[in-house]
């Protein structure tokens, strides 16, 4: 809007000054359809993506408003010279800097005749030479701007649909590693008490109480996701499982040698460990399991290893998840990194580095989520189901 105004006020002035000449009807009335030309024309140049036309069609608009700025100043002489200025723009706009600035130069100084020819004053000359370049500096200027503003805004709408979106995956994921721990657990511990509730009454009992200890953690847990799983820690974690593993009957070994972790990176282990407990329940009939979370220097690495990994074993259940991708996007947001491998003794090792203070990940492309298994390790995932 600015710019079109701007457009019409330099127009406005030419046909005052033309108006104000002994010209004719006929006159009169090519120097509006010319202007209206010129402004069409610079309407078009000064466009967002005016530059990327193909060049054919540059030199046609430019040779055509090229046209509309000298042949009329063999008719209203002088008083056409500032629509010279809305060339030097458009050259300024359309071509290469390199060839662009020269050919402005050369605009304005091409308006140094006119007034000379009409036997008028040198300074005469030296103004039109100077608005002229003015007004092309003019006519650039409010062009980009305009485009800058509206990339703005198509950047802030883009930005705000990449925030909703962040949002949305954030919260997914958060479900699916917060959720899938308790429910796997409560799921397991409903089927032991459907064995023991006629032959040990007493011990179904303590599983019930721990089932509905399991259902209050899970609903803490989705009123959790909005704080962004700020409060979760690896000890508090490690001692939920070893508890959950326990009462299914799956040996637990573990060693933990930790200091003090960063917030972010003691929240990505926590969820690594749970959702690693999660993907061995679901998909695995083990009976051991070892959990080693060790601090060396800067850097972290939690191991979660069991056994039972057995081609026959399939997890049934439909949307089973996608919980090692989520894993590995987490542990990448604090410069760490998540290693499977699966072993031909029916054993599957998830590892976890990270170091121990958080680093923000570098903008370039990260590495892949997970490393290439070592040669005598089949690259085949653990289970046949899909991962949890």
């Amino acid at each position: 809007m600015i710019l079109t105004s701007a457009l019409l006020s330099y127009l406005g002035i030419t046909a005052l000054n033309i108006a104000g000449t002994s010209l004719g009807p006929l006159p009169m009335g090519i120097c509006l359809l010319c202007l209206v030309a010129i402004f069409v024309l610079q309407l078009q140049h000064s466009r967002p993506g005016a530059d990327l036309v193909p060049p054919v069609r540059k030199r046609i608009t430019l040779s055509l408003q090229a046209l509309l700025t000298y042949l009329p100043v063999m008719v209203f002489e002088s008083q056409w010279g500032a629509m010279a200025g809305f060339l030097a723009g458009s050259l300024l706009l359309l071509l290469p800097p390199r060839i662009a600035w020269p050919m402005y130069g050369a605009v304005g100084l091409s308006m140094l005749a006119p007034p000379a020819i009409d036997g008028r004053p040198l300074i005469d000359s030296i103004y039109l030479f100077q608005s002229t370049l003015l007004t092309g500096l003019v006519v650039y200027g409010l062009s980009r701007l305009a485009a800058l503003v509206r990339q703005l805004h198509e950047t802030k709408n883009e930005l705000a649909r990449m925030a909703v979106t962040k949002e949305r995956l954030r919260i997914s994921r958060n479900l699916h590693d917060l959720l899938g721990y308790s429910l796997s657990a409560i799921t397991l511990k409903s089927e032991l008490i459907h064995r023991l509730v006629l032959s040990q009454p007493q011990r179904a009992k303590a599983e019930i109480e721990d089932v509905l200890a399991l259902s209050r953690q899970s609903l803490a847990d989705v009123r959790r996701v909005s704080r962004g799983l700020r409060d979760m820690t690896v000890q508090s974690e490690l001692a939920s499982v070893t508890g959950l593993l326990e009462a299914t009957d799956v040996k637990v070994s573990t060693e933990v040698r930790l200091d003090e972790l960063g917030p972010e990176v003691n929240t990505v282990l926590a969820a690594v460990l749970r959702e690693a407990i999660t993907n061995m329940l679901r998909h695995s009939r083990a009976t051991e399991c070892s959990i080693e979370a060790v601090q060396d220097g800067g850097r972290v690495r939690l191991v979660v290893t069991n056994d039972g990994v057995a081609a026959v074993y399939r997890d049934t259940s439909q949307d089973s998840g996608a919980g090692l991708q989520n894993l590995a996007m987490r542990l990448r947001s604090v410069s760490g990194r998540l290693t499977i491998a699966h072993g031909s003794d029916g054993t599957f090792r998830l590892t976890a580095e990270a170091p121990v203070a958080f680093v923000p990940a570098p903008r370039e492309a990260s590495e892949d989520a997970f490393r290439r298994p070592r040669a005598e390790e089949p690259s085949t995932m653990p289970c046949t189901g899909p991962a949890a």
